[in-house]
């Protein structure tokens, strides 16, 4: 697909209509029976459109999906709708009324922005990813806030907007995923420098950056949806803390920070105590986990794992809690046993520290589930030495 103009025609969104829940095992037969009276290409690219539409649920919500034109870049590298909102929402609480967006994709950031009432230049070089962003605007009644330019990011004169917002290519169609920020496309450096010259800027960067390729004049934040982490963001400029790092959590919007002044030291390494913590992805990301610890009033199981301990329960949402009910040297042999004798069917395998793989450890510890309990089983090192610890979720 090279062009989505043949699908905003009458003709074309009928079709999209049609095919709009076709199942994939069906589509072979679906397209003989369309090709009867419609050109080939323009079933198969319905049917293409189709099939992301139905991949974009996840991102976008069945309703904006439906209703939304992708390619298959855009479906993989857009922004989650619950972080776009919450950026967008970011903005607004700033004072932003406008918007450069610069390689904003098939727009999904530039809708989020302008549902905020926000206007939004959205920039992108490529033909067809300005298309698309284009009739998204349209398709969701946001033109008149979205103005779309297929340029180069780099030629495109910022001045007089409150905000730069750049998220540059982090996959290669060669190298795949890309972890050196100068080799994004654009650089690293030059998102930088187009970020500083606006009153407040942010870049869109992969969560394992690594914290010295951070620029000094930059909060640092890290965003996690539903517990995974999602992506980071620099901001600079106007109320910014240079050094500040900042992990949000979704859909609640909870944040833990610090800034240079606050950054408390590594929590100690103690026993491992009732209660085991693990921290969200984005306070570990941000290297906050010393927050956590002090909140929960514990320490470290092992100085270079990230699992919290204490004696007692804390609620804490930047953290889950286990209650754990046995410690024991790895050993699988000795794991099967007791979770025969304990008639154990459902076993949740997390790891930290360790090299064997979750699945493996489950089809060798219960090849045949023994009963109804559940046990919760972390492979991890503590104070150094391979280990297994066994619990549950806190009450």
């Amino acid at each position: 697909m090279n062009d989505l103009a043949p699908l905003l025609t009458p003709e074309g969104r009928a079709l999209l209509d049609e095919v709009r829940d076709t199942d994939p095992a069906r589509e072979l037969a679906v397209a003989t029976r369309l090709r009867r009276d419609h050109p080939a290409e323009l079933v198969s690219a319905a049917l293409g459109q189709a099939r992301l539409r139905q991949r974009a649920v996840a991102k976008f919500g069945a309703e904006d999906a439906s209703r939304m034109f992708f390619t298959p870049n855009g479906v993989e590298q857009s922004t989650r709708r619950s972080v776009a909102e919450y950026r967008a929402e970011c903005l607004r609480a700033a004072g932003v009324r406008s918007v450069a967006d610069l390689c904003c994709g098939i727009g999904g950031d530039a809708i989020a922005v302008a549902r905020a009432g926000i206007r939004v230049l959205a920039v992108d070089r490529d033909p067809l990813t300005c298309q698309a962003a284009r009739a998204n605007a349209g398709a969701l009644g946001l033109a008149g806030l979205i103005e779309v330019r297929e340029a180069d990011v780099t030629e495109v004169d910022t001045a007089g907007y409150d905000a730069v917002f750049v998220d540059p290519a982090r996959r290669s169609s060669r190298r795949g995923r890309i972890f050196d920020p100068e080799a994004y496309s654009p650089p690293l450096s030059w998102a930088v420098s187009a970020a500083l010259k606006a009153p407040l800027g942010l870049l869109k960067i992969a969560p394992g950056i690594p914290h010295e390729a951070i620029p000094a004049e930059a909060t640092a934040e890290w965003v996690s949806d539903g517990g995974d982490v999602k992506e980071a963001m620099l901001w600079f400029g106007s109320g910014v803390t240079p050094g500040a790092r900042r992990a949000t959590l979704l859909p609640a919007a909870a944040g833990i920070h610090s800034t240079p002044a606050t950054l408390l030291p590594d929590p100690a390494v103690r026993p491992v105590g009732r209660y085991l913590y693990e921290p969200d992805g984005a306070v570990i990301r941000a290297h906050l986990v010393a927050q956590v610890a002090e909140e929960v009033r514990g320490g470290l199981i092992d100085p270079t794992i990230a699992y919290v301990t204490a004696d007692d329960l804390h609620r804490t949402p930047y953290a889950t809690a286990y209650e754990i009910t046995d410690q024991l040297p790895f050993n699988v042999k000795k794991l099967k046993a007791l979770l025969r004798e304990r008639e154990v069917g459902v076993l949740t395998v997390k790891k930290r520290g360790s090299a064997v793989e979750p699945e493996e450890l489950r089809r060798k510890a219960l090849p045949k589930p023994h009963g109804t309990a559940s046990v919760t089983v972390f492979l991890t090192r503590v104070a150094g030495a391979p280990t297994m610890l066994l619990g549950h979720p806190a009450p």
